[in-house]
């Protein structure tokens, strides 16, 4: 299974209402950074990929970005787990690649829990992907395919 982690673009400062916090949008430079990345991933990912985002509008935003179809999932959203996150994309039994746009610190903690077994604290950037891995069934271990941020993807090829 290959599973990409997008984290949401840069969005308007954050707010204490939940209601408000779900409506809030990307900022000019984070449709830019959204922008730059999805059409980059685009390049990147097969055809039959499941997009999954969370409902909150500077996700679905970071998602559209990407140019496909994908599907809204309330198990993506803030209020989420690592581990109810794993189990929506399906990791590690879906055979197709899966992109999860999410939030932070909840991406960074799916990571952690996969290399780890505990859903630590790890950073992820802004508009930044991790793309995980497994080789096959018989060599489980998940690898980094790659990690890489919004400024830096405009140099890769």
């Amino acid at each position: 299974m290959e599973l990409i982690l997008w984290r949401h673009a840069e969005a308007e400062p954050h707010t204490e209402d939940d209601v408000t916090d779900q409506l809030r949008a990307l900022t000019p430079k984070g449709a830019r950074h959204a922008s730059r990345v999805g059409a980059w991933l685009d390049r990147q990912l097969p055809a039959g990929c499941r997009i999954l985002t969370s409902p909150a509008t500077r996700c679905v935003q970071t998602t559209e970005a990407l140019g496909r179809k994908f599907v809204t999932v309330d198990a993506l959203n803030t209020h989420s787990s690592p581990e109810v996150i794993l189990d929506a994309c399906g990791w590690p039994r879906q055979k197709t690649p899966v992109v999860v746009v999410g939030h932070a610190p909840l991406l960074g903690q799916v990571a952690a829990l996969i290399f780890s077994g505990v859903a630590h604290e790890w950073k992820m950037r802004k508009g930044s992907l991790l793309w995980i891995a497994r080789k096959s069934d018989e060599d489980p271990a998940p690898f980094i395919r790659l990690a890489v941020g919004p400024d830096i993807v405009g140099k890769l090829r």
